[in-house]
């Protein structure tokens, strides 16, 4: 099926002034209501007419969804913040340099400018064939049209596939994972606040879509607890472009050490999997070796489960590099 290039359909616009009435708009419009952050995803999609929202609502003015702020031992940043704010803001730097390095490696300075935190965490896969309008699994069809002997798989998952190769094309999620965020999301009834990493989901759990967000729910804060504030820590990117291109692979790592030992370490790939793919059984198998030996074995086992599809092998082998790198401080910070 050809990818629509044509004027986008006709939706009603509604652009609330505060987050009460954001919530009452989402609870009211519920799944005929699409949600607009910085718009970089949701416009080209309404133009590729992949979404058709009776009503759109706009969340750029409302004011308690952006900025960054000390709340006690947590730093709070708004879902809104641009990304080219939290890489250059001096809390996110003195504290999650981790962060700040991965928000600086999204796409190019001018979608940085524009583009969210909050969006870049919940925009959806790239997968061309979903995204062109294909009747995949995902769009509610019978096939992966990736996953055939002549698919175009170079870029899809490695790991976590069940019926859907489709991966999370963000760059802010596995360093948010790696340090312990945690997600408040609200709706008009209440809040309630996750794990970062329990926000992503894979397609074993629901194959419609990456995120928790349900219809009527809103992104409202991302936290950052102080566990990982300062810590030494490494991320890494590997892409085909330097500027603009999403990742092949990302690698996201937190560290705690004493001496040449390593006490502690989270370590997160993405673009892997349909979420941030975090290496528990890593972190706890190299926990209290020296340095040199818990990378060399955190390498070795990175992706000992990976099941890579006809043209998309390569990224096992970057994926083994990229974990050793960060945890033998190749690109650490």
């Amino acid at each position: 099926m050809a990818t629509v290039r044509d004027s986008m359909p006709s939706f009603d616009l509604y652009q609330p002034a505060d987050l009460d009435a954001a919530l009452a708009l989402a609870g009211r419009l519920g799944p005929d209501g699409w949600l607009l952050a910085g718009g970089l995803d949701s416009l080209e999609r309404f133009k590729d007419r992949h979404k058709t929202p009776k009503a759109v609502i706009d969340l750029g003015g409302v004011a308690e969804l952006a900025g960054i702020r000390a709340d006690g031992d947590d730093l709070v940043l708004g879902p809104m913040t641009t990304l080219t704010d939290v890489a250059r803001h001096p809390l996110v730097r003195e504290r999650f340099g981790l962060l700040a390095r991965a928000a600086g490696e999204v796409a190019s300075p001018q979608i940085r400018n524009q583009g969210t935190l909050g969006g870049n965490i919940a925009q959806d896969t790239r997968c061309w064939y979903y995204r062109a309008g294909w009747t995949c699994y995902r769009a509610g069809g019978n096939l992966c049209y990736a996953d055939t002997p002549q698919g175009r798989n170079r870029e899809h998952a490695i790991l976590g596939a069940s019926r859907c190769v489709a991966v999370s094309p963000s760059d802010t999620a596995p360093a948010l994972v790696a340090l312990e965020a945690r997600l408040v999301i609200r709706n008009a009834a209440g809040r309630r606040e996750v794990a970062a990493e329990d926000f992503f989901v894979g397609p074993d759990r629901d194959i419609t879509r990456l995120t928790i967000l349900k219809p009527g729910e809103v992104l409202g804060e991302i936290r950052l607890p102080p566990a990982w504030a300062g810590a030494p820590w490494a991320f890494e990117k590997v892409r085909d472009r330097p500027v603009w291109d999403f990742a092949l692979v990302n690698c996201a790592a937190v560290l705690r050490t004493t001496g040449d030992r390593l006490d502690k370490a989270r370590v997160v790939l993405g673009a892997v999997a349909a979420r941030p793919w975090r290496l528990a059984a890593i972190e706890a198998a190299v926990a209290g070796r020296p340095r040199a030996e818990a990378a060399a074995l955190a390498g070795r086992l990175a992706v000992a489960e990976a099941r890579p599809l006809s043209h998309n092998g390569y990224k096992v082998t970057l994926a083994q590099n990229l974990v050793f790198r960060a945890i033998a401080g190749k690109e650490a910070a």
